[in-house]
């Protein structure tokens, strides 16, 4: 069992960087594969990022070009650094993981763990 703790939101400008951090407890971490989601008012959770136990990354469409997924294993982290922010990616991202890597990776339910979440705000 992994468990899962988001850090690094907060208030930025239009334009401004973040960078989360999701930071994983238990054994054998580098065998998950890892996902980012956000969930704005009102919004459905919606897909950000992936990468898999080989280090394949994919990314959702409105975050392309702008966000990057890391992972380091030494370290039991995932980091998801973002740049350029709209007013649009304010939301609470969450990250999650599962053992089981499919080609479902832009689905919520394909993640058994999840963490709390953490809240960003992008002011315009």
């Amino acid at each position: 069992q992994v468990q899962l703790v988001e850090s690094g939101g907060g208030l930025v400008q239009a334009g401004g960087s973040l960078r989360l951090s999701c930071a994983a407890s238990g054994r054998a971490f580098s065998t998950y594969a890892v996902g980012w989601f956000r969930q704005g008012p009102g919004m459905e959770r919606e897909f950000v990022a992936h990468i898999n136990r080989n280090n394949n990354i994919y990314y959702g469409d409105s975050v392309k070009g702008r966000f990057t997924i890391s992972r380091d294993n030494n370290k039991n982290t995932v980091a998801l650094q973002m740049n350029n922010l709209k007013p649009e990616d304010t939301a609470v991202y969450y990250c999650a993981a599962t053992t089981y890597d499919s080609r479902w990776y832009t689905q919520s339910s394909s993640y058994p763990h999840w963490g709390q979440g953490t809240q960003v705000t992008v002011s315009s």
